[in-house]
């Protein structure tokens, strides 16, 4: 018999964990942490503690109870006892937080397949953030065209595109037939046609069930929300228009968005300004020559901002030593205030202090490439305005979403054609209802079995 038991992305956004069980395999799909875990519990520097392992997420029921899941050294402050590993494997469809941050708890002798870019990215972050440890783990990679077989079931992994680059959707070929998982995908991107080829795929499966994502599955749409081809463009209409700084900020995952940036400022005869973390990362995705992405110590058109910090100056030994590496591309604040008409700048709201130093010309522009906020009460929202209006600096909101919206969700299914659909990421469960095809909405922790 198959079944799915959905341990997380059950009406909220994010933490996907699916458990698809054929006979005596066990795969999980995605172990990500929600967007909003635990803030019934914890909020701010009131976290779950390290030192406790999974004893402060099993007291709030944020992590499932599964015996041969998680790592032995997790369970030592917990009622749940150790068992060598039960499940098969765990396929990780995207590098973004919600998808992959609770694989940091996962019994290391279970296997991780993911992208190959995917891997980079998790490498990276575990460089450059110190508080950022996946653990260890025997990774797996694959790229489209690979198909992956564990126990009787092959879960073949198709491209998609996503605010990410590496994404994947897979098709996972079961005893009972295909089962099509989305991941997180969509249409107005750069690499739209990575997501066709995808639901191309899918559709020739004549898939039983369809395990669909669901973010923007909304009555409507609180969000404006562009194509990136029109995010890009009307940037350059700014920088075009303007001799003053023009700052950007995005999710800094968002390579696309960069690549968007990059070309901007490029074509408008300037350079572009990134961090260290920026850098390390655009040189780790580099040795993935299908990402095609600018080299950061060899492209003239970037440069690096390094912040003042222990010395109070820019000694050597103030950096880490990944940062030391792109010392020969620095640049200051000295250097961007005098330049200012010649940059465009990578600046995320927790860098905002820079400004100070950097001393930005009155109506110099700050263009913000992430969604708005929920509320105009948002007290990051406001801040950030407090700063920019300190500064004199015109604000636009230019950002093109990682997700389909609603009438794009139900093209795809309809495109697909499955048997029966169970939405998964998405916070309207019973809009999918209102679908022609048959939908099964579902409960946290709860099993379904496809017959």
């Amino acid at each position: 018999m198959v079944s799915l038991t959905f341990y997380g992305g059950v009406d909220e956004i994010g933490g996907n964990k699916v458990l698809l069980e054929d006979k005596k395999a066990r795969v999980f799909f995605d172990f990500g942490q929600s967007f909003t875990m635990g803030c019934e519990f914890f909020t701010g520097w009131l976290s779950p503690r390290a030192v406790n392992g999974l004893g402060d997420y099993f007291e709030f029921g944020l992590l499932p109870k599964l015996k041969g899941l998680y790592a032995e050294g997790q369970l030592r402050f917990t009622d749940v006892r150790y068992v060598k590993p039960r499940f098969d494997a765990v396929f990780l469809s995207h590098a973004h937080f919600d998808h992959v941050n609770h694989i940091q708890f996962l019994d290391p002798e279970i296997p991780v397949y993911l992208g190959e870019g995917t891997k980079l990215f998790l490498e990276a972050m575990e460089k450059t953030s110190g508080f950022c440890d996946y653990g260890e783990h025997r990774y797996g990679t694959f790229r489209t065209g690979d198909k992956v077989k564990v126990d009787g079931m092959v879960v073949e992994p198709v491209h998609v595109d996503h605010s990410i680059p590496a994404a994947y959707g897979f098709l996972i070929h079961t005893s009972e037939g295909v089962i099509v998982y989305t991941g997180d995908l969509r249409v107005h991107g750069p690499r739209k046609d990575l997501t066709e080829e995808f639901a191309d795929k899918a559709r020739e499966c004549e898939p039983v069930a369809m395990i669909c994502e669901g973010t923007r599955m909304v009555d409507v749409e609180r969000r404006k929300n562009y194509s990136e081809g029109q995010v890009e463009r009307l940037s350059g209409k700014i920088v075009s228009s303007t001799d003053k700084i023009v700052f950007v900020t995005r999710y800094s995952r968002d390579m696309d968005r960069f690549r968007s940036f990059y070309n901007v400022a490029r074509n408008n005869g300037r350079k572009i300004v990134v961090s260290p973390k920026t850098a390390h990362l655009l040189g780790r995705l580099v040795e993935d020559k299908r990402l095609d992405l600018p080299d950061p110590l060899r492209d003239k058109d970037i440069l690096v901002y390094f912040k003042r910090k222990k010395s109070g100056g820019f000694s050597e030994g103030d950096y880490y030593v990944w940062e030391r590496e792109f010392m020969d591309k620095m640049v200051t604040h000295e250097f961007v205030h005098k330049n200012q008409s010649r940059l465009v700048m990578d600046l995320d709201f927790y860098q905002f202090a820079e400004l100070i130093d950097i001393r930005p010309d009155a109506g110099s522009h700050f263009i913000h490439s992430m969604s708005e906020p929920f509320s105009e009460e948002d007290i990051e929202d406001v801040v950030m305005h407090n700063w920019l209006d300190h500064f004199k600096m015109r604000f636009h909101q230019l950002h093109a979403s990682g997700h389909m919206n609603r009438k794009q969700i139900t093209s795809l299914i309809g495109y697909i054609k499955p048997k029966k659909v169970f939405p998964i990421h998405t916070e309207n469960q019973h809009l999918f209802k209102k679908l022609p095809q048959t939908v099964q909405t579902v409960e946290c922790g709860k099993t379904y079995k496809l017959k």
